[in-house]
C-alpha cells in the first residue's frame, strides 16, 4: 500500500496521487473500445453477413466470452503483474479484432470463421477496469480517498459506455462500420501500452493462502449485488421502450429517456464519493440496493413518460453508489495479491445480469401487465439487498 501521508479526500486529491493521472487517462482511453466495440461488431456482422439473427449469436458468443471469463484474466494478472499478463492480452485481443474488421470490411465472410474470431476476441478481453480499480487501491493511502477514486472511476466509465457508440456513429457516417472495430483495436493497444509503461503498477504476486481464504464467500454478496443491479437496469431499459410503445410515444425519446438515467448515476456516483460514509460497506450495499429497487418498482406506476423519466433519473442516482460500494465491499475481502480477480468477479456480476436481464424481460413483456414487469424488474435489487445485509461480508484477511 501507498506510504504517502493522508490528504484531504477530494477529487483533485485523487487525480493528484502519484502517477494516478497518467495512469488512469492511459486505462480510460483503453476503456473507451469497451464502448465502442459492441456497436461496431454487431453493425459489421450484420453488414458482412446480411442477417440480424447470426450478428446476435456472433455478440452473444463474444459477450459469453469476455464476461464469464474475466476472473480468470482477473487472476492472470494478479499472479503475473500487469505488465507480464495484461500486455500480451491487450496485443492478441487487438490482433483478433483488426482480424474481424478485415473479415467483416466486405459481405460473404463465412459465419463460423466470425463466430470462432470473435469468441476468440472475447476470451482474450483485458479486464483494464479491475485492474484499474486494484491500482486505485494501491495509490489510495486510506478507504475515504479509495471510495472517492472509485466513484470518479464508475463516473468516468458511464460516460465512456455513453459516448462510445456516438463515436462510432460518426465514424460509418463516412466509413465502413468495421472500421470501428479497428479503431477498437487501436484504442486498446494505445491506451494499454501507455497504462503498462506507468511506474507506479505493481509487480508480480504470487498467490497466497490468506489470498484465498474466505475470498469466495465474501465476494458473494457484492457480486450477487452486481448481478441483480445488471438485471434490474437492463430489464428498465427494455421496458421503457415497452412502456413508450405501448402509450403511443414516440420511440426517439427513448435514448432521452435512457440518458436521464445515466445522468442519474453520474450525479449519484459523484455525491457517493463526496460524502464520508461512517456505516461499513456492507451497510451501505443493501441500503444503495433497497432504494434502487424501490425507485424502479415505483416507476411502473408512472402515469406518463416524463413521470417516468424522473423516476428512472431518481433510480439512476443510486446506480454508481451500489456498483461503487460492491467494488469496495470486494476489495475488504481480499489481500492485495486477489485485488484484480476480486473486481472481476463484480464486474462479471453486473454484465452477466446485463445480459440475462434483457432475455427475462423480454419474455415477461407481453404475458403480464408492463406495472408488474416494473415490480418484478425492481424486486430483483430488493433480494439481492438481503443478501448484503445477511452475507456476513468479512473483514480483510
Amino acid at each position: 500500500m501507498s506510504t504517502h501521508a493522508p490528504v484531504r479526500p477530494s477529487y483533485a486529491a485523487v487525480l493528484r496521487l502519484p502517477g494516478a493521472r497518467r495512469a488512469f487517462t492511459a486505462a480510460l482511453t483503453a476503456r473507451l473500445s469497451y464502448g465502442t466495440v459492441s456497436l461496431a461488431v454487431m453493425l459489421s456482422v450484420t453488414r458482412a453477413t446480411g442477417s440480424y439473427a447470426v450478428s446476435g449469436a456472433v455478440m452473444s458468443l463474444f459477450g459469453a466470452a469476455s464476461v464469464f471469463l474475466m476472473p480468470v484474466r482477473g487472476a492472470l494478472i494478479d499472479r503475473h503483474g500487469p505488465r507480464r499478463a495484461l500486455a500480451p492480452m491487450a496485443l492478441l485481443y487487438g490482433a483478433l479484432l483488426t482480424l474481424l474488421a478485415a473479415l467483416t470490411w466486405r459481405p460473404g465472410a463465412p459465419v463460423t470463421l466470425l463466430a470462432a474470431v470473435a469468441t476468440l476476441a472475447g476470451a482474450c478481453t483485458p479486464p483494464l477496469g479491475p485492474t484499474m480499480r486494484a491500482l486505485w487501491a494501491e495509490l489510495a493511502p486510506d478507504r475515504h480517498l479509495l471510495q472517492r477514486a472509485y466513484s470518479l472511476d464508475g463516473v468516468a466509465e458511464e460516460l465512456l459506455f455513453v459516448s462510445g457508440p456516438v463515436l462510432v456513429g460518426v465514424l460509418t457516417g463516412f466509413a465502413p462500420p468495421a472500421a470501428g472495430i479497428l479503431l477498437s483495436a487501436l484504442l486498446i493497444a494505445a491506451g494499454t501500452g501507455v497504462f503498462v509503461a506507468s511506474p507506479v503498477l505493481p509487480g508480480p504476486r504470487p498467490a497466497t493462502r490468506g489470498a484465498r481464504s474466505g475470498g469466495v464467500s465474501g465476494l458473494l454478496a457484492p457480486a450477487a449485488v452486481a448481478l441483480c443491479v445488471g438485471l434490474t437496469l437492463s430489464g428498465a431499459d427494455l421496458l421503457t421502450m415497452a412502456y413508450a410503445s405501448a402509450h403511443a410515444y414516440d420511440t426517439d425519446l427513448v435514448p432521452w429517456v435512457l440518458g436521464a438515467l445515466s445522468a442519474g448515476s453520474a450525479l449519484g456516483g459523484l455525491a457517493n464519493g463526496a460524502v464520508r460514509w461512517t456505516a461499513p460497506a456492507r451497510t451501505r450495499l443493501a441500503r444503495f440496493s433497497v432504494a434502487l429497487g424501490l425507485v424502479v418498482a415505483a416507476a411502473g406506476l408512472a402515469p406518463d413518460l416524463w413521470v417516468l423519466t424522473a423516476a428512472l433519473a431518481l433510480a439512476g442516482v443510486f446506480v454508481a453508489p451500489t456498483l461503487t460500494t460492491a467494488y469496495l465491499a470486494a476489495d475488504e475481502c481480499v489481500t492485495a495479491e486477489s485485488r484484480t480477480q476480486a473486481g472481476a468477479w463484480v464486474n462479471m456480476g453486473v454484465n452477466a445480469g446485463s445480459s440475462a436481464g434483457a432475455l427475462a424481460t423480454g419474455l415477461l413483456i407481453g404475458r403480464i401487465p408492463l406495472g408488474v414487469c416494473f415490480l418484478v424488474a425492481g424486486s430483483t435489487a430488493l433480494a439481492s439487498a438481503i443478501m448484503a445485509g445477511a452475507g456476513g461480508l468479512p473483514r480483510r484477511v
